[in-house]
């Protein structure tokens, strides 16, 4: 199985450059995150022309997260639990039955957090994007241990917006006081690893520069000014069936790109 995690950045923007990339690769799941649209609107034809089934769980204009899977998907469920106002659409489930082994595929959008807001005390102020993004990711963390309880093999990949280490970063430095790499965010990220579960990247390379987001501003692509903040965690089961992993680097220097590129592993399955 070919698992891929892909921010595209807007499938409206991004639909011809996607069919290219799609008919090339040819992933046998695909999550894929920031749709940028409602469900009714998305257009289902790039994937069901190429016999993809299609799940999504959008939303207008911003966010939206999707699963687009060439082997059977049952059981979809949308939504992270633990906070039921909570509207915005970051992540979706579903389980992919493959040749040998079911996996559970949990695909998010976890929330940027930026800018931070602290307050006196240094504390995330409530209600801001910071203390948002934190909550979020404890809520994370509780699904993880569930599903690890429930012996449930799964997978978690996505946008994380975390850069997990110094060495994911073309400048680290520049990232102190960010969200995606203030201390709390990395430990945050880390409690979740510590459950047990695997970066899937890490566990084949420890190449320098695997970077999987540079920004639109400032030459960041042409000068290599890029950050690893799209992940793929694997629960012990799944990491026993992983393959390969690796980043399509390529993906970000061709005609109207993502910001994202896509990251992908080859899961035994």
């Amino acid at each position: 199985m070919k698992l891929v995690s892909f921010n595209i950045n807007g499938i409206k923007a991004r639909g011809p450059a996607l069919t290219r990339w799609l008919d090339s690769f040819q992933p046998d799941v695909l999550v894929m995150q920031e749709i940028k649209s409602v469900d009714d609107a998305f257009p289902r034809e790039i994937f069901e022309e190429r016999g993809y089934t299609l799940e999504t769980h959008g939303q207008k204009g911003f966010n939206g997260v999707a699963i687009a899977s060439l082997l059977p998907l049952r059981d979809v469920s949308r939504g992270l639990p633990g906070d039921d106002d909570d509207a915005q659409a970051r992540y979706m489930e579903a389980t992919v039955e493959g040749p040998q082994h079911n996996l559970r595929v949990c695909g998010l959008y976890l929330p940027n957090g930026n800018p931070v807001e602290l307050d006196e005390a240094g504390a995330p102020v409530a209600g801001g994007k910071y203390a948002y993004k934190l909550a979020w990711m404890e809520r994370l963390r509780a699904r993880a241990e569930a599903l690890l309880a429930a012996e449930t093999p799964f997978v978690m990949l996505g946008d994380y917006n975390i850069i997990p280490q110094a060495e994911d970063a073309a400048r680290p430095k520049a990232w102190e006081n960010d969200a995606l790499y203030r201390l709390p965010s990395r430990e945050a990220f880390r409690s979740i690893l510590n459950l047990g579960l695997t970066d899937a990247l890490r566990a084949r390379t420890q190449a320098p520069e695997s970077y999987t987001f540079w920004d639109y501003q400032a030459g960041a692509w042409d000068r290599n000014d890029g950050i690893r903040i799209d992940h793929i965690l694997l629960c012990p089961y799944a990491a026993d069936w992983l393959v390969e992993c690796g980043i399509d680097r390529a993906v970000r220097g061709e005609e109207k790109p993502s910001d994202h590129v896509p990251i992908w592993a080859e899961m035994g399955v």
